[in-house]
Formats: C-alpha cells, structure tokens, sequence
C-alpha cells in the first residue's frame, strides 16, 4: 500500500514539475521576443514557439498552445507593468518556483499522511496464517 503511495505521489510530482518547467521556459521566451523589439510581433509568434523535443514526448501540441496563449496574456498585462524585460523574468522564474514549492508541499502532505496510516492499519490476519 505504501508503494502505491508514493509511486502516485511521485507521478503527480513529476507532472506538477513539468507544468512548472513549461511555464518557465514559454515566459522566458515570450519575454525575449518582446526585449527584442517584437513587441507587435509577439501575439503572433506566441503560436510559433518550438516544443521541447523532451516535451514533444509527453504532451499534445494543442495544450502546449493553449498554455502560450494563457502566459501570453498575463506577460503582455505584466509588461505594460513593468517596461523591463529582464527585471520581469527576474522575479517571475522564482515566483513559479515557490508556487511550485507549494504545491509540492500540497502533495507531500497527504502522501505522508497516508504513509502514515498505512502503516497503522494492517491487514487481517486470515485463519490459514494464525499461530497454532
């Protein structure tokens, strides 16, 4: 029971870092195309953005393109905020890291808890395996 556990603590880890990762790298890029002077140009370079060969693997196209949009907007709303790219990345990167943290946090909570609980609650003992 505790493998099961842990082995699904540790998938919805390793999906909650890749979203995290995504969201890293399509803001860093979003911010380099507007530092650039394409600032006109970014709506539509937003759908050309390269998926990650390692990302080609595990996640449709069409998501990652509806993540672009999303970061799209909130880049171009932070951007009229603050006019510096750089200074924008700056604490945006560690801003989706602690929220990850977090979530992180979230998750491994629970996980203990049930750890915990699993250990607490054994099985019954059937007749075949009691002492004589």
């Amino acid at each position: 029971m505790r493998a099961i556990v842990w082995g699904v603590f540790a998938l919805l880890a390793a999906g909650w870092t890749g979203l995290v990762a995504i969201s890293v790298q399509i803001t860093e890029w979003l911010l380099g195309m507007a530092a650039s002077g394409q600032v006109g140009d970014v709506a539509t370079a937003a759908g050309q953005w390269p998926v990650p060969a390692w990302l080609a693997l595990w996640v449709d196209p069409a998501w990652v393109q509806a993540l672009q949009a999303a970061w799209l907007g909130t880049v171009q709303w932070l951007g009229q905020v603050l006019p510096s790219g750089d200074g924008l990345m700056g604490w945006i990167a560690p801003l989706l890291w602690t929220g990850w943290a977090l979530g992180l946090l979230c998750l491994l909570v629970p996980a203990i808890a049930l750890h915990w609980m699993a250990g607490r609650f054994k099985a019954p003992v059937t007749a075949s395996a009691a002492p004589r």
